[in-house]
């Protein structure tokens, strides 16, 4: 269960690693794996794999483990049990009672379409209507609107203070629970002190640092790397069905991802083992490296 009235200091560095079975890994996942990895390491913390497979429509049948092979055969091994979001069901239903008993939440019955049609911000419309819940989203009230971060990679981070204020969704019409919801109480649940993840969720990560605030815990520490897109400017997804990575020669990938987060490692490295690559990254890794760029074009 959340706490809601726990303001937890940092414990030692503890990281994750949290891909969606929605495709396997592809070079812009292992990139963020790695970096995680790599600072978590170097830093002599604990890191971890959380599976976010809160949204079935969307996932891959088999992709769960063919993703913790991949890890695994790229050198990067998790030091805990992995946490699938699937089974949080119960910790997740315990922080919806818990916000909804201090009134932080309400029904909604607004669809994405009417929104738009508002200009994209929603205007708390449903807040003071007290809808029953039966095919409605659950929003929290959202009075803190945190509209500013530091990044320890990209700097200080300035989003649309009309949208970090809005009230968001935490469990959608379908009933299925928002990512929202999932990402800030399993980091709660993990006891998660640092985030290295892709700048695509730069914006997400406002919504999420005024849920920490609301729930009073301590929020990560985050960095976000440069997205990997591809000359046409398409970010490499499993949306985009972006090709996976090869699990039966690593070596190759590895060193590109390197390259990729400016890590600059010697030519020779390339022929040894997994093994001796990620020792080699852990002992040389360096975040002050990696670019500020948002996006990198790769070929």
């Amino acid at each position: 269960m959340v706490n809601l009235d726990d303001k937890r200091p940092h414990a030692l560095y503890r990281g994750r690693f949290a891909p969606s079975p929605s495709g396997l890994l592809h070079f812009g996942s292992l990139v963020t794996a790695l970096a995680s990895y790599l600072d978590a390491k170097h830093n002599n913390g604990t890191w971890l794999v959380r599976i976010e497979d809160i949204d079935p429509p969307r996932e891959l049948a088999g992709a769960s483990s063919k993703i913790l092979k991949t890890l695994e055969s790229y050198g990067l091994h998790w030091d805990e049990s992995v946490l699938y979001q699937s089974q949080q069901t119960d910790i997740y239903q315990q922080t919806l009672k818990q916000l909804a008993h201090k009134q932080l939440t309400y029904n909604c019955q607004c669809t994405r379409a009417q929104i738009k049609k508002l200009g994209g911000i929603y205007p708390s419309t449903c807040r003071s209507l007290n809808l029953p819940p039966l095919n409605n989203a659950i929003r929290l009230i959202n009075k803190v609107g945190i509209f500013k971060f530091n990044d320890t990679i990209q700097g200080l981070i300035t989003g649309d203070k009309k949208v970090a204020e809005e009230d968001f969704i935490l469990v959608r019409k379908d009933g299925l629970f928002a990512y929202q919801l999932a990402v800030v109480v399993d980091d709660i649940f993990q006891n998660i002190t640092h985030v290295v993840r892709g700048c695509d969720l730069l914006e997400p990560t406002l919504r999420q640092l005024s849920f920490f605030e609301i729930l009073k815990t301590n929020s990560p520490i985050y960095s976000h790397i440069p997205l990997a897109v591809t000359p046409a400017g398409y970010k490499l997804s499993k949306q985009n069905k972006a090709p996976a990575i090869n699990n039966q020669k690593p070596q190759p990938a590895l060193i590109s991802a390197l390259r990729y987060l400016g890590q600059n490692p010697p030519e020779d490295l390339r022929f040894e083992s997994v093994e001796n690559i990620i020792k080699w990254a852990i002992t040389h890794w360096c975040m002050s490296k990696i670019t500020q760029k948002q996006q990198i074009v790769i070929q």
